[in-house]
């Protein structure tokens, strides 16, 4: 099933009463609440029993359940006057906020210790602040409050409040709606966590720290049908059984914090930006993965935890399809199934509109984008994609598979993309290329920074590009440091490659620079991790700017001027790549049964193959 997406299961008292249910309902408009809602269903011959062990919540959290009566959550609500308009209020993209205190900055991701607002936190507070120190939750008195109101469909990007802003103890009080939110350790472990209406979350320690929390923007969620209610602070939150979708409501949380006024001196180094205040003492890139595990930390850390947070500034730079992509999607036949395996925002979905297309792709907050914009979409890893075998009448992967950090894994990818075709099914796969020079032509890649540098101007190109500047915090999980290091090895350490130049190793970090802009997960959350970037044969493609804009725009602004709102210098974040090189992409298809390549070619600094399945 759809990771992270509601379903359930139908039986039927015989197979063909269920196979012709399956052909009636499938793809039928049912309407809800004046909604038209589109059904979905997929054939199964039976469930599994899913003997999974026990999860717990994360180290440190704990959810107790009826915290505050109606009549204070009613107290508490009306306290909010969201009437007001003042700098300690926003209409953020997926929510309503307003601080108390202090305002929390989204644009540094900290709060100016020096400058209180003028009210305090709300008096109705008080009575609910002298009850959590009398029980113990907390040892001191919070002095920042930060309120958000969600609407239905809304939600916030995973993120892990700033070390260095704010103590141990956050205390977060749900009101008007229940939502379930997830917490989400490093080593990709996650925990949905149910906080009903009125409950108080209390995060200390692990879960503060280290686990990141967030919650998924829908409008439904998937919840016990009988909640527990217990106050244990570990419940077991494995079991699969018994669930029903509940849907959502306004929902208006209080979260309550103590500002800090000295280093974090945490337990949690790799996710402390305390740490990482001093360059030298930043840990040195990461290693090649040795073993399986160690790869899906790699990804986790450097491909795939931000790619929420940075979405729609991700999305604003790939909307111009690319020309022979676009080719192959115009030559499949009419009513063709169509996967986009990594779709990203979905700007090949629409391509054809004779096709019937789907895509999948591992940020959610990509997949909303595509659901914004009437493509089908969901949330999915590319090597476990939940379609049936034999399903699809082509798929294409484009800027995905060079993601994977072993050659296992890669491997894996493709024998994905087969699975799903039909026999005679065709797939496009795209990588970026090491040899960025092909039959004596540089990629546009490598020509924009040769016009840079003979003093041509290159409207839109990326400043990071324009030649020598001064590096930008680099904002990663490990606060990895990025000054002009080329692409130097440290014992098998993977290098920081130099935008613009021709690549000296395969397998390499590449920035992505924010150049000023706000993005989501900035206004969001603060979350602080690396993201995926996309090599286009027509844009700059290791950099975070498309080189397509009008003929009126102008340049980017030097990197003096490279600031965000507040101050700070644009952040610059590390996504993993292994670059290609020729052959490596055919030679790695033809380790894969009951496929053969069709075609191969390079691309303005791509390596490409089309597949057929046997």
């Amino acid at each position: 099933m759809p990771p992270q997406k509601p379903y359930a299961f139908a039986t039927y008292r015989s197979e063909d009463d269920a196979r012709k249910a399956h052909a009636q309902l499938n793809g039928q408009k049912l309407e809800s609440g004046g909604n038209a809602v589109t059904l979905y269903l997929s054939y199964v011959d039976s469930v599994k029993n899913e003997g999974e062990a026990s999860v717990r919540f994360p180290e440190g959290l704990t959810l107790l359940e009826d915290f505050v009566s109606p009549e204070e959550e009613a107290l508490l609500l009306a306290a909010v006057d969201w009437s007001t308009s003042t700098e300690a209020q926003k209409a953020l993209k997926h929510r309503k906020v307003k601080h108390y205190g202090f305002e929390f900055r989204y644009d540094n991701n900290n709060v100016d210790k020096d400058k209180p607002l003028p009210a305090g936190l709300p008096q109705e507070c008080l009575a609910v602040l002298q009850r959590c120190l009398h029980d113990g939750l907390i040892s001191v008195l919070p002095d920042q409050l930060t309120v958000n109101q969600y609407e239905a469909g809304q939600g916030i990007p995973p993120h892990v409040d700033t070390h260095s802003a704010f103590e141990d103890t956050i205390l977060s009080l749900s009101l008007g709606a229940k939502a379930v939110m997830e917490f989400r350790h490093p080593d990709g472990r996650a925990v949905p966590v149910v906080l009903p209406e009125r409950s108080l979350l209390v995060m200390k320690r692990e879960s503060r720290y280290l686990w990141t929390h967030g919650i998924t923007p829908r409008k439904f969620d998937l919840v016990p049908a009988c909640e527990p209610r217990s106050a244990a602070p570990e419940p077991d939150v494995s079991s699969h059984s018994g669930l029903t979708l509940s849907k959502r409501g306004t929902r208006t949380s209080f979260t309550f914090r103590k500002i800090r006024h000295q280093p974090c001196c945490c337990a949690f180094p790799s996710a402390c930006d305390s740490r990482g205040g001093n360059a030298s003492c930043r840990p040195s890139p990461p290693s090649l993965p040795c073993c399986h595990g160690d790869a899906a930390r790699l990804e986790e850390e450097y491909v795939h935890r931000v790619y929420d947070a940075i979405a729609a500034h991700f999305s604003s730079t790939r909307h111009t399809p690319w020309p022979r992509v676009c080719s192959f999607l115009s030559s499949l036949p009419p009513g063709s199934v169509l996967a986009d395996v990594g779709c990203g925002n979905g700007k090949y979905l629409g391509v054809n509109p004779q096709l019937v297309t789907v895509g999948c792709d591992r940020s959610g907050a990509l997949v909303q984008i595509c659901a914004d914009r009437g493509f089908h979409a969901f949330v999915s890893d590319a090597l476990s994609v939940p379609l049936r075998t034999a399903s699809c009448d082509a798929c294409i992967s484009i800027a995905v598979i060079h993601h994977f950090s072993t050659q296992e894994r890669r491997l894996a990818a493709v024998r994905e993309l087969v699975r799903i075709l039909k026999p005679g099914g065709l797939a496009l796969i795209y990588v970026w290329a090491y040899e960025q020079e092909y039959n004596k032509q540089k990629s546009k890649y490598l020509r924009d920074h040769s016009k840079q540098h003979n003093g041509e101007k290159s409207t839109g190109v990326p400043e990071e590009s324009r030649g020598p500047h001064t590096e930008p915090n680099v904002l990663t999980s490990s606060r990895l440091e990025s000054k002009h290091c080329g692409d130097l090895k440290d014992e098998g350490k993977l290098s920081v490659h130099t935008n613009r130049t021709a690549f000296n190793s395969q397998d390499l970090l590449v920035p992505w620079h924010l150049k000023g802009r706000k993005t989501q997960g900035e206004e969001e959350s603060c979350c602080r991790f690396s993201s995926r970037g996309e090599p286009s044969p027509v844009s700059d493609s290791s950099t975070s700017s498309d080189s397509r804009t009008s003929p009126n725009s102008k340049p980017s602004p030097t990197a003096d001027a490279n600031q965000v709102p507040g101050g700070t210098a644009a952040p610059v974040f590390h996504r993993y790549y292994h670059v290609f090189q020729q052959g490596e992409l055919e030679e790695l298809c033809c380790g894969v049964n009951g496929v053969g390549v069709q075609t191969s070619y390079h691309d303005q600094g791509n390596w490409c193959v089309v597949l057929q399945k046997e």
